[in-house]
């Protein structure tokens, strides 16, 4: 503690004392004086000094006025803006957990849906036959010289969508007339559909069904049943067609049972027809029932001659090939299905190039239907 001195002692030393604290503070010495100064201070002038140089005081502020004392008003609550309407299907970014450059190409606006050909559903937008008769397998068909005499062959690539390197090499790989078909349940199902069709191919959906060894093979919790009534096997396919738009009908993914039953059989593809689709049988089951069944209800239709690549090598795929022309030349049409194997999309690529000097023509599924011969 500073003793403060008394009488001549205090004015002969308070001046060095001023001093003192100005040389050891330097622009804090006025607060060292006072604090001096101050009766009853324990602080040690050094340390108090030390902090005000290292952290000044703020000067004390103006007393406030009275209207700044009144309390500020609280801001009213900011106005939501408008919702910003969700990006377009052409600017669809590729599916989730893919790299933001793997899918660069732009969709261009002529491949926007055609509203008149959909009606609201309980699961989403469904095609329907429109107002002045038009019909969505037609609508969307890719253009085809019908006055082509060729022979006419039909290649459909179907499973499409949960891969999305085999989605994008079938769309950009194979040539166009190629008819691409895509699983319900992959996502971005709109954007795929739409850069498929800029790119000129034709488009289907592909519609699980119940096979022979069903559950130990299950196309998906979507599968039409023969355990089930048939409203809720159209249920199932609405779901199914409520996935996206722009396709010209629906092939059936496995069905082998399914498709031997006219009882469940009958309100699916009566339904199909109903809305403007047409249906390409895979031929899942040998006798199927469905290519009757079809014609007999004024189904437009096809029926697959050859699955492509049930074994995946160049030899097997380039022998089924020959097998199609074959078909091709004495039916006068032939349809194949294949998957999106690097190597059926190889082979079908090099093939192509070959058929007009052989006197064949590529065609969309479109192009065939109805033109097979009865089985």
């Amino acid at each position: 503690m500073v003793k403060r001195p008394t009488g001549e002692r205090q004015s002969a030393k308070g001046p060095l004392l001023t001093a003192w604290a100005v040389l050891l503070t330097g622009m804090a010495g006025v607060a060292a004086w006072l604090l001096l100064d101050e009766p009853g201070s324990n602080t040690p002038a050094v340390e108090v000094t030390i902090a005000a140089v290292e952290q000044p005081l703020p000067p004390s502020p103006a007393p406030p006025s009275p209207a700044a004392a009144q309390p500020a008003p609280v801001p009213a609550a900011p106005v939501p803006a408008a919702p910003v309407p969700a990006a377009p299907a052409s600017a669809t970014p590729p599916p989730r957990g893919q790299a933001a450059d793997a899918v660069a190409t732009p969709v261009p606006a002529a491949t926007h849906f055609d509203p008149s050909l959909v009606e609201r559903g309980s699961e989403g937008m469904l095609p329907v036959v429109s107002i002045d008769g038009r019909q969505a397998w037609q609508v969307y068909a890719r253009p085809f010289d019908a006055a082509k005499a060729s022979p006419r062959v039909a290649v459909v690539i179907n499973r499409l969508g949960p891969s999305h390197a085999a989605t994008l090499a079938a769309i950009q790989q194979l040539p166009a007339e190629v008819t691409l078909s895509f699983e319900p349940y992959g996502d971005n199902l709109d954007y795929w559909i739409r850069l498929a069709r800029a790119g000129g191919h034709e488009v289907m959906i592909d519609l699980p069904m119940e096979p022979v060894n069903f559950p130990a093979v299950d196309p998906g919790p979507q599968t039409l049943l023969t355990t089930l009534t048939a409203r809720q096997n159209r249920d199932r396919m609405e779901w199914v067609l409520s996935r996206t738009q722009g396709y010209v009908g629906v092939v059936n993914h496995l069905g082998s049972r399914f498709t031997l039953s006219d009882e469940h059989l009958k309100p699916v593809l009566t339904s199909l027809r109903d809305r403007g689709l047409l249906y390409l049988d895979s031929r899942a089951a040998s006798r199927s029932r469905a290519p009757r069944m079809a014609r007999e209800i004024g189904l437009p239709r096809a029926s697959n001659d050859r699955f492509l690549d049930v074994e995946a090598s160049r030899d097997a795929i380039d022998l089924r090939l020959k097998e199609i022309e074959r078909i091709a030349r004495d039916a006068g049409v032939a349809v194949t299905i294949g998957q999106p194997y690097p190597v059926t999309i190889e082979r079908i690529t090099l093939w192509a190039k070959t058929l007009e000097g052989r006197g064949l023509v590529l065609a969309p599924i479109s192009a065939v239907v109805d033109r097979q011969p009865e089985r």
